[in-house]
Order: C-alpha cells, then structure tokens, then sequence
C-alpha cells in the first residue's frame, strides 16, 4: 500500500520519490511513502495499531529505568513532582507567548549547538552527557542506517537545542520548565504519564473544564492545536516554523513531540490527532529509537562531522535563526 501526501510547491524535493524492494519469496512490494514522498524504510514501521513503542528487550532494559534506586534517579523524580505542579494551561499559554516572540537573540544553528557543550538534563536517568554528543551521537547513529534522508539527520541534531532555555541568556528557566517528557493541558492527565501521582497537586486536576478526557480540546483536532506541557520540544517547534525553515512537516513534528510518550509509547491521547499526525507519527517512532539507544559514553569527533552538519544546516535553515 502507498501513502502519498501532495507535496508543497516551496518544499524541499524528496531524498526519495518512490521505491519498492522484494520480499522473502521475491514478489515486489511498495513500501509506504509519507511526507512529501519521503520513504519510510520497512525496518522502521511499527506495530499494525500505529502506537506500539520500539522493542525494548531488543536493546535491554537500560534505557527510561525510573526505579533504580538511586540518587540520580531522586533528582529525576522531583524534577517530574515540580513539572506535574506546576505545568498548568495558563502557564503553558503564557511561556508560548512570551518566547513565540523569538527576540533573545540571534545565533546560527550551529553556535546554538555548541552552546549546549555547557548543559545537562536532570530527567534523563541514562546519561549525564554534555548534550552536544547526545545530539551527534543520535544524528550520526540515523546518518549511518538512513543515510539518503539528510532531513533526519538535521533533526536528530536540533531536536534538543530548545535546552538552552536553561541558560541566562534565555531566561535561566528551571530544569522543570525545559526538560521531561510532555504531555497536553487543558484536558485530563493520562496515567500513563511519568510519576503521574504528582498532577494531584496540579490545580488543573481540579478543573472541570480540564480534567475530562478531551477537555477543551475537540477529538480529531489534530495535534498542532493542543497545547503541550511548555519545554525544549515546543520552543525549538516554535524556533523552526517561525524561522521559515524548510524540514518537511515530519521533522517539526519529531521536534515537537519527541519527548511525547505518552502517545509514542502508550497510545495515550491519540483521540486528539488527525490524518497529518498519522502519517508524521511513523516517521517519530523511526527516530525515537536512535534518540534513545544511541546515548553512549564514546564520544563523537565534533569537528569531523562538523562540515557535514553545517551544510544541512545552510540547506534547511537561514544563516542567522531568531531565537
């Protein structure tokens, strides 16, 4: 079956149009094209339900383990206690109003990455690496399997540069309001959510208008219509549109809702999407994989890779980005 999506006239042309392989027994097959004719590799599809997350007994259970004992993992779970409090509608509306405005600076994408050489994010359990490797690392483990989708490559880089809202320059904001995985206000708080017994603080949950399953949201809406608990994923979206970048849909959808598990991994809230969501989605449960299973203690060369990366840059994005 193929799955084709119009094309914009001002979008970039497609790594690839169409393709088809053979199967086992060498009868031809198409495989599903998304997203502006880009092709979604077999070996990246997910399960017939469209939500099921990658298998994580194929990569051991290392990876998201929220019930180790130990210290880090005490920081882990009281940066979730304050994200749950304190992440409600009126707040999420006011921080997407005040840095939609993009007037903390300007920088290329590139001195953007190399400001994250000083930054950490306290609710990964897994790594406490400066956040430039994480990037390179995801970036170059996609590069390696996919390596005709240089759009995915770009996102893989940027995906987490929305961190240095962590920095002073961009207002220094608390560790809760940046990182963490995400999930939609203005409706009820789906228990699949981390630590999910912390929103009983969330004056939200006490709500009629926000806490029933759709909340003030319509079932289909689409995603880009939900507001999502405020943080790196939404701001670098907001970065990437407003800036005119020329990534397909599928990579703003990626940067948006990468850290959404909730519904990459559980299903959750997937009443809210509409068609477009169906078809980006694949393309998330493609990438999560390398976000989350390319984290290791090996370091990657920066100024190696670094042309390669500058010039994706030059191709996708301008030369100077409002932030």
């Amino acid at each position: 079956m193929t799955i084709r999506i119009e094309q914009p006239a001002d979008s970039p042309a497609p790594a690839v149009v169409d393709q088809k392989n053979k199967s086992k027994d060498g009868e031809e097959k198409e495989e599903m094209v998304l997203d502006s004719g880009f092709v979604v590799p077999e070996k990246g599809l997910v399960s017939a339900n469209g939500f099921a997350a990658p298998d994580i007994n194929a990569f051991g259970n290392s990876f998201r383990n929220y019930n180790a004992e130990n210290e880090r993992q005490k920081t882990v779970e009281n940066l979730y206690r304050l994200q749950h409090c304190n992440q409600t509608f009126d707040y999420v509306k006011k921080m997407r109003e005040e840095y939609g405005k993009l007037d903390k600076g300007k920088m290329s994408i590139w001195e953007c990455c190399e400001l994250l050489n000083s930054v950490v994010d306290e609710s990964d359990p897994d790594l406490d690496e400066p956040q430039i490797q994480h990037l390179l690392q995801s970036a170059e483990a996609i590069r390696k399997d996919y390596p005709n989708e240089d759009w995915l490559h770009l996102t893989a880089l940027i995906h987490d540069l929305g961190k240095i809202l962590l920095l002073p320059q961009f207002g220094s904001l608390p560790q809760w309001a940046v990182v963490g995985d995400t999930y939609p206000v203005g409706c009820a708080f789906d228990p699949s959510n981390i630590h999910h017994k912390y929103f009983e603080e969330n004056p939200d949950s006490k709500n009629p208008a926000y806490s029933t399953k759709n909340g003030v949201y319509k079932e289909g809406c689409g995603l880009d219509s939900v507001f999502m608990s405020w943080g790196h994923d939404d701001y670098m979206y907001l970065v990437a549109k407003e800036n005119k970048s020329t990534l397909p849909s599928a990579a703003l959808f990626i940067v948006r809702y990468h850290s959404f598990y909730p519904l990459h991994k559980h299903g959750a809230y997937k009443q809210l999407m509409n068609k477009q969501d169906q078809d980006d989605i694949k393309w998330l449960h493609i990438f999560n994989k390398y976000d989350l299973y390319s984290k290791s203690k090996v370091h990657v060369d920066v100024e190696a890779v670094k042309p390669y990366y500058q010039s994706l840059i030059a191709k996708y994005f301008p030369e100077k980005v409002r932030w």
